[in-house]
C-alpha cells in the first residue's frame, strides 16, 4: 500500500485480468463457445524474443503477455480492463503467470474469459521461464502458494472484518457524540477531531483490504462495500484507488510503473538511481540534498490538495458518475453532522486537521516498507525478487497490527496480495524460509526504526543527487 494511491482509471476490485465478454479480438481459425472469439485449433508457437518485441513501445504498439505459457494480446482489450489499461500494459512482453495467480483466487472463470485473447502460446523449445528470472525460485514460490491455498490461508474470517467494521463505526459516532454532548470546548473539540481522524485512517486500511476481494469470497461483495465505506464513510472514490493500487502492486517501486512515485521528482528524489539520473540532467525542482528536513511537512500537505484535486478530475475523465454521486453524499452527510453543532468556521478547522494528521499518519505508514527499499526502472524480474526488492517489514505487535491495518506484513501482503490480514503471520515463518533458501534478505524492523530509515534514504538519494548535479 502506497502513498498513490496518486494516479488516474478503472473500474475497482481486484479482478485486473478479466477480459470485458464484449472485447473482440482479430479473427482467427477453429470454433469458440458462444460470447468469445474464435480460438486457434493449431495454437500458433510463439519465441520469448518475438513476445518481447510485443511490449507496447514499438511502431505497432501491440501488447503480448504470457501466462502459462499461453500467449495473449491484450491490445485493444486494455483499455476496457476492469483494472485499468496501464496495470495490463505493465506486463505488456513479459511474463505474467505469477501476477495474474497473485491477483485472483477464482482462476477458472478468469481464464474462461481470456479464451477471446488467446493466439498462441510458447514454442515447444521455449523455456516456461525468461532466461532472466530465477526458475527455482519461482518453482519453490508456486509450491508455496499452493500450501498457502491447501492451508486454507486465502479464506476469510468474517468474525475478524465484522470487529473491525464494527470499530470504525464506532470510532466514527464517537467523533460526533462526544461534540453534540459536550461541545466545542477545547477538550472535546480535540478529543473529538482525534476519534475522527482514527476512523478515518482505520477507514481507509479496512477499504484497502475490500479492494483486494480479501474480506468476502465473492469479488461483488468486496466492491459493494468498498464503495460504502472508502466512498460514502471516507469520500474518496473506489474506481480511483483501485486503479492507482492495483499498479503499485504490480509493479512496486518502479518507475513510471508504481504511482507511488510520482512525487518523483517535483517534490522528492527517490532512490540513488534516479537522483543520480536526475542530478546529470541538471533538473532541480525542489532543494533534494534537503528533503529529509521537509518531508515531515511537506509530504503529508502535499498529499491533501493532490486527493482533492485527482479524485474529481478521475471521477468527471472516466464518467465515475456514481463515484461522484457518493463523493458529494460524504460532503453533505458530515457538513448537515457538524456544521450545526459548531459553525461552519469551527468545521473547517476541525475537518482540515483531521485531514492533516491522517495524511501524516497514512504518509509514514504506507512508505516505510518502500522508500527505504530499492526504487528504479522495471528490470522485469520474478514475482518473488520485484517484491521483496521494493518491501520490508515491521516487527509484529497488537499495536503494530492495528496501527499499520497489518501493513507491517508488507512482504507477505505483496506475494499474496489477496490474502486476508489475519493470516499474514501464518504464512511469515514460510515466506521466510524461502527467502533464506535462495538467499534473498527478509528485512524486518522495529517501527521507530522504519520510520527513521525514511528520512535515511531521503537524506541518501538527496546526497546522491548534490553530487551528480555539482560533478556530474
Amino acid at each position: 500500500m502506497g502513498w498513490s494511491t496518486l494516479s488516474l482509471d478503472t473500474e475497482q476490485g481486484s479482478a485486473w485480468w478479466i477480459p470485458a465478454l464484449s472485447a473482440q479480438m482479430p479473427p482467427q481459425t477453429g470454433s469458440s463457445e458462444k460470447g468469445t472469439s474464435p480460438i486457434p485449433a493449431f495454437p500458433q508457437p510463439f519465441t520469448w524474443e518475438e513476445v518481447r518485441m510485443h511490449n507496447g513501445r514499438g511502431e505497432s504498439q501491440e501488447q503480448w503477455l504470457v501466462i502459462d505459457r499461453k500467449v495473449y494480446d491484450v491490445s485493444r482489450f486494455s483499455k476496457k480492463h476492469p483494472g485499468g489499461s496501464r496495470v495490463i500494459s505493465h506486463y505488456a512482453g513479459q511474463d505474467a503467470t505469477d501476477a495474474f495467480v497473485a491477483f485472483h483466487n477464482d482462476k477458472s472463470l478468469v481464464k474462461k474469459y481470456l479464451r477471446s485473447l488467446l493466439i498462441g502460446e510458447l514454442a515447444p523449445d521455449q523455456p516456461s521461464f525468461e532466461s532472466n528470472k530465477k526458475k527455482s525460485l519461482l518453482e519453490d514460490f508456486r509450491e508455496l502458494r499452493c500450501t498457502v491455498e491447501k492451508m486454507g490461508l486465502l479464506r476469510p474470517n468474517y468474525y475478524f472484518f465484522f470487529l473491525v467494521f464494527l470499530h470504525v463505526l464506532v470510532l466514527d459516532a464517537a467523533s460526533w457524540l462526544v461534540i453534540w454532548y459536550f461541545g466545542i470546548s477545547l477538550v472535546p473539540f480535540l478529543a473529538g477531531m482525534a476519534f475522527f481522524t482514527v476512523a478515518q485512517i482505520q477507514m481507509g486500511w479496512f477499504q484497502h483490504d475490500l479492494g483486494h476481494c480479501s474480506v468476502f469470497r465473492k469479488p461483488r461483495w468486496n466492491r459493494v462495500l468498498q464503495m460504502v465505506v472508502i466512498n460514502v464513510l471516507k469520500g474518496l472514490p473506489a474506481s480511483w484507488w483501485n486503479h492507482l493500487h492495483n499498479q503499485h502492486h504490480a509493479k512496486p517501486n518502479c518507475f513510471r510503473k508504481d504511482p507511488d512515485l510520482n512525487m518523483h521528482p517535483i517534490l522528492f528524489s527517490l532512490g540513488k538511481t534516479l537522483s543520480v539520473e536526475l542530478g546529470k540532467k541538471k533538473k532541480k525542482f525542489m532543494p533534494y540534498n534537503y528533503q529529509h528536513k521537509y518531508f515531515f511537512l511537506l509530504a503529508p500537505l502535499a498529499l491533501i490538495p493532490f486527493f482533492q484535486l485527482t479524485i474529481f478530475h478521475f471521477t468527471i475523465k472516466r464518467k465515475k458518475w456514481l463515484d461522484l454521486i457518493l463523493l458529494v453524499s460524504f460532503t453533505i452527510r458530515v457538513s448537515l453532522m457538524y456544521i450545526p453543532l459548531m459553525g461552519f468556521k469551527n468545521f473547517m478547522i476541525y475537518y482540515w486537521l483531521s485531514r492533516y494528521f491522517e495524511s501524516t499518519w497514512f504518509i509514514w505508514v504506507s512508505q516505510m516498507n518502500h522508500i527505504p527499499m530499492d526504487i528504479g526502472y522495471d528490470q522485469n524480474k520474478d514475482w518473488v525478487s520485484t517484491q521483496l526488492h521494493a518491501t520490508c517489514n515491521v516487527e509484529q505487535s497488537l499495536f503494530n497490527d492495528w496501527f499499520t491495518g497489518h501493513l507491517n506484513f508488507q512482504i507477505e501482503h505483496h506475494l499474496f496480495p489477496t490474502m486476508p490480514r489475519h493470516n499474514y503471520w501464518k504464512v511469515a515463518p514460510l515466506v521466510k524460509s524461502l527467502c533464506d533458501k535462495h538467499g534473498i534478505e527478509y528485512k524486518t524492523k522495529t517501527l521507530l526504526t522504519a520510520f527513521v530509515d525514511i528520512l535515511h534514504s531521503l537524506k541518501d538519494s538527496g546526497e546522491h543527487w548534490l553530487e551528480a548535479y555539482l560533478h556530474g
